[in-house]
């Protein structure tokens, strides 16, 4: 029984201590104590107790506003959200401290961590990217107004290079879309607008592969009376292809479509052996090709 009382004593000396402890912070959260409330703020920020810190700058900024502190409260709110992983609460904090204090010491740090909120609420490239363009945007009008900081440059390059990856991504993945629903013309002509949108797009040999591929298919599957033309279109976007990757890891793969192209216009002179490649047997070289390149 004796031993049952300690223990009870003790948990009860250790919940009062945490309500203590509860109501003085909670004191203080409601308290007109600029001085008291921006220090201990100050002190929970630089403890990484950021949530106690944002809810303290948040009050604060009531009782700062207008005065000399104003600008560092707002800030330091952004700030404390931002480390606390709240990035939308954060990226919010920001562009109105932007708006607010344009010329503010904190001017860019801010804008730049808004930038970090942004960046971090794109989407995968399979989804929506009217964010990734915002983003890019911003970036760009950032790098504008802030050309002397290399670390943020740095940061924002390879910011840049991630969105512009998934736009470029999005768009081959659309075009090639037509290719998996076998509807090669469409597929051609989608691919193509790809590059004439961007020749730059980083996925350039595979959009050159899936042209070449859909106008080969689109021949073979024609009338007889059609089939010759799109051949040559096929032996264009090949030659074309070749011409620009001669090392590709497709190479084996349109050449061997090349003969049999060759064939069908009656200008093969080769063997039927160097015909006897099957489609699935690349089908799965490819797949191979793409699970290696996921792992890079």
């Amino acid at each position: 029984m004796m031993q049952f009382r300690t223990v009870a004593v003790a948990a009860g000396v250790l919940f009062a201590a945490m309500t203590a402890c509860k109501s003085q912070y909670d004191t203080l959260l409601g308290s007109n104590d600029v001085d008291a409330k921006y220090e201990a703020a100050m002190d929970y920020f630089n403890n990484r107790k950021y949530q106690k810190a944002a809810q303290l700058f948040e009050s604060l900024a009531v009782l700062t506003n207008g005065t000399e502190r104003d600008d560092t409260v707002q800030y330091y709110w952004g700030l404390s959200n931002y480390r606390n992983k709240d990035y939308y609460t954060a990226q919010s904090n920001f562009e109105k401290f932007l708006g607010v204090f344009p010329r503010s010491p904190f001017a860019e740090d801010a804008s730049f961590l808004r930038l970090d909120c942004m960046y971090r609420a794109t989407y995968r490239y399979e989804l929506d990217q009217t964010p990734t363009r915002t983003c890019l945007a911003a970036i760009q009008e950032y790098v504008r107004e802030y050309p002397g900081n290399p670390a943020h440059l740095e940061a924002c390059r390879q910011m840049m290079v991630d969105l512009n990856e998934r736009l470029d991504h999005k768009a081959y993945e659309s075009a090639r879309l037509y290719y998996k629903m076998e509807d090669y013309m469409a597929a051609r002509v989608a691919l193509r607008n790809v590059l004439k949108d961007n020749a730059d797009n980083v996925y350039r040999e595979e959009i050159l592969y899936y042209t070449a591929m859909s106008s080969y298919h689109y021949a073979r599957l024609s009338v007889p009376a059609r089939q010759k033309e799109r051949y040559l279109t096929f032996v264009d976007d090949y030659l074309n292809f070749i011409g620009e990757m001669p090392e590709s890891k497709y190479r084996r793969e349109l050449d061997v479509m090349y003969r049999r192209a060759q064939k069908a216009l009656g200008r093969y002179e080769g063997t039927d052996e160097e015909l006897d490649l099957k489609a699935k047997d690349f089908e799965r070289e490819r797949k191979a090709m793409e699970q290696e390149s996921k792992k890079k």
